[in-house]
């Protein structure tokens, strides 16, 4: 059975690449990149052909973005201080028409004018006594696919999978839940990770999922302020999100947090349903906190 997805490092005399390949949503991604450009954009094609892949998305320096732009790649993002302190340029590159074509592009234009119309809250909602937050373990894992298996009918990832969910978290990736009691009995009801690239000094803020009935508390607010703790006293001040962008919710709580929105990705991945959906890019910098 083939993977969700697998990652490669190419490794040549004229350049080295970090690829995500990416087998479920049909896309390959360079997350890091050295040497010849020319040659790396040609190998990049001839996979995307070999993988009958639709799109292709590039983490690019600044030094390099417009050069991709002449080989027609377009500009739907940054990521302000991705690589070390220096800014990504995500550049994206489609081979067919369905794939590069939003359907619902002015609704989600609305959706963020909204939200931005609407301003910054200062109240926040109480929380009853029976909800603690506190950090993942492993044996956390199973009652963590549960909830993302409830939370999301179609994943970008396999979270609803304990297996994977316990890979992630030894790998360092860093969950954060709350807990809701109910006598003796207690439940996940809202999660939320980080994935920590090291070797850049960045980290994602994803795997954002609260069960409807306890969303009225603020819960991924919250968690996502806990994470972002974390990341300040490991030395990561570059945070990013990628929230669908038909989420009123998800986008309203990182504009809360002080995230700026800086792009969407078309078409970028399964989450939610079984189409394509578009991304909306937020970015953070943890230096300001």
């Amino acid at each position: 059975m083939k993977p969700h997805y697998e990652t490669k490092l190419l490794n040549t005399p004229h350049y080295t690449l970090q690829l995500y390949v990416d087998y479920f949503n049909e896309r390959l991604r360079v997350d890091d990149y050295r040497g010849n450009m020319e040659r790396i954009v040609k190998v990049l094609f001839e996979m995307m052909e070999t993988y009958s892949f639709t799109k292709l998305i590039f983490y690019t320096r600044r030094e390099h973005w417009r050069k991709l732009l002449s080989k027609g790649f377009t500009l739907e993002g940054t990521i302000d201080g991705f690589f070390n302190g220096s800014d990504n340029y995500i550049m994206t590159y489609y081979r067919t028409d369905e794939r590069c074509i939003s359907r619902k592009w002015i609704e989600e234009n609305n959706i963020i004018q909204d939200i931005f119309a609407k301003g910054k809250k200062t109240e926040e909602a109480n929380l009853p006594q029976n909800y603690s937050f506190r950090k993942a373990t492993n044996n956390d894992s199973t009652e963590l696919a549960k909830l993302y298996g409830r939370v999301f009918p179609v994943y970008p990832t396999p979270m609803d999978k304990a297996e994977y969910v316990e890979k992630m978290i030894n790998s360092g990736t860093v969950f954060y839940l709350v807990e809701k009691k109910d006598g003796e009995n207690t439940q996940i009801v809202s999660a939320a990770s980080a994935e920590i690239n090291k070797t850049n000094h960045n980290a994602e803020l994803t795997d954002c999922a609260t069960l409807p009935e306890h969303r009225k508390y603020g819960l991924m607010k919250k968690l996502l302020l806990q994470l972002e703790k974390d990341l300040v006293n490991d030395g990561i001040y570059c945070a990013y999100s990628l929230a669908r962008a038909l989420s009123y919710g998800m986008n309203a709580a990182l504009y809360q947090l002080g995230y700026q929105y800086s792009g969407r990705l078309t078409n970028n991945c399964y989450i939610f349903s079984d189409q394509f959906e578009d991304m909306n890019v937020w970015v953070k910098d943890l230096t300001t906190k």
